[in-house]
């Protein structure tokens, strides 16, 4: 009995062993498997991962069609400014092409300051407004004062800077749009529930258009103001005060333009310009002659005859009127197409940061929208003879430093702002992570 037992306790001892073999077999297995699975799934994971950085790589760093649009506009520009002023140029400077190269330069100095700003993270701005509108209005003041502004034409606008003069009402534009951006994210709420969160910005604006008016300069400031009634309306402001403060405004425009006697010169000029063509309504029949002129194909580049000292200001404030005389109905068409293009893709991308939850990029967007379509809007109109004479600029074309200069900061605000939904680590995000510590403090509606 004891050898049975021995023996069948062998017969389980074996078999017990055989059993835990294959048991370490079939985990070794399973192991093995395991482990290829693993290696499949990681060399899956890193080919995922390849793919995207490669498909990151393959992104435009920048919106492609605001770069093409832009770029399309400001080359349009250049050769109009240098066929428009070759005349003038010529009689006042003895080199036809000064204007011209003046122009390039200045557009040389916007785009290298956009670069920069290109790299500046969007949470920069969304702090400096504040400051940047302080800047602004102390420029303002500045250039009321006598000895530092400079007046050409009755006004007094520009602050010579060596090399070119200073216009101040472009850059305060820039600076209400960045402010207000701000103060909307900010005191959302304030705004969209009470009147206090309307009111305070609208005697930020009221003191910056009683500057703009002493220098005088009413385009700047009807821009300025709509603008800034845009951006609020977008922003939440009640219907029935954005209702009031429109008709208060139209009041006010409407006196301003009864109490000035050139300003209603104006007016009764634009309402009838051929019943004084040589005096008062010189320019805007000069205007519309040019656009007689070209017809549909234009009489080709560099062939107008209105420059040739018949119209006032061709290089800059009716920039259009040539370059409907010389590139006729078709170019002038086309230069609409690209200015509502641009305004409607900036629009497109202030939605998309709406959506994304990046207030401040959105209602800047917005601003920069509103302000470079309703400039390009008034001045197209004056050359046309919609609407009465105006001192603006038509934006990214018209010849002048500081227009171009701070435009393309503008539009690198908005690359920048577009920049920043697609990447995760934008440009410059070494910035970033070094102001997000004091960004909380954008957020607690305590400053101005």
């Amino acid at each position: 009995m004891p050898a049975e037992i021995t023996i069948n306790n062998g017969r389980r001892d074996r078999s017990h062993d055989e059993s835990l073999t294959e048991l370490f077999e079939h985990s070794a297995q399973k192991r093995a498997k395991k482990g290829k699975t693993n290696k499949k799934a990681a060399r899956k994971t890193k080919q995922t991962a390849t793919a995207a950085l490669t498909e990151e790589k393959q992104k435009w760093l920048f919106d492609p069609w605001v770069l093409f649009l832009t770029i399309s506009i400001i080359a349009i520009g250049l050769t109009m400014v240098g066929s428009a002023s070759i005349s003038i140029a010529e009689r006042n400077n003895g080199e036809p092409f000064y204007y011209l190269y003046r122009q390039l330069i200045a557009t040389g100095i916007g785009m290298g300051i956009g670069s920069l700003v290109l790299f500046t993270p969007i949470v920069f701005w969304e702090k400096a407004g504040p400051v940047l509108l302080l800047i602004g209005v102390l420029l303002l003041i500045a250039v009321l004062l006598p000895g530092v502004g400079r007046e050409i034409n009755g006004s007094a606008r520009w602050i010579p800077m060596g090399i070119f003069n200073l216009q101040v009402s472009e850059l305060v534009k820039l600076a209400m749009v960045i402010y207000l951006a701000g103060y909307l994210v900010r005191h959302n709420e304030t705004v969209k529930k009470t009147i206090k969160g309307f009111i305070l910005p609208m005697i930020v604006l009221s003191g910056v258009a009683i500057l703009l008016l002493l220098e005088p300069d009413l385009g700047a400031t009807v821009v300025i103001s709509a603008t800034a009634l845009g951006m609020l309306f977008l922003g939440g402001v009640r219907l029935w005060q954005f209702m009031i403060l429109m008709l208060v405004m139209g009041i006010c425009v409407y006196l301003l333009i009864i109490f000035e006697p050139y300003r209603m010169e104006r007016l009764q000029s634009f309402m009838d310009p051929w019943a004084d063509p040589f005096n008062s309504g010189f320019q805007l029949t000069q205007s519309l002659i040019a656009f007689g002129r070209g017809e549909l194909m234009g009489v080709g580049l560099g062939n107008s005859i209105q420059k040739l000292f018949y119209l006032p200001e061709g290089h800059t404030d009716f920039l259009f009127a040539v370059l409907a005389e010389e590139l006729g109905g078709i170019g002038a068409i086309t230069v609409i197409g690209l200015f509502s293009a641009l305004v409607s893709r900036i629009f497109v991308l202030a939605k998309k940061a709406d959506m994304a939850v990046k207030p401040f990029s959105a209602y800047m967007m917005f601003g920069l929208a509103i302000w470079i379509g309703l400039q390009a809007f008034v001045n197209i109109a004056v050359n046309m003879g919609a609407l009465p004479t105006k001192g603006l600029t038509l934006p990214l074309m018209s010849y002048g430093g500081s227009s171009m200069m701070i435009m393309c900061i503008a539009i690198a605000l908005i690359l920048r702002a577009e920049h920043e939904l697609r990447f995760k680590y934008p440009l410059g995000s070494g910035i970033i992570a070094s102001l997000k510590s004091t960004a909380p403090q954008i957020k607690t509606g305590k400053q101005f």
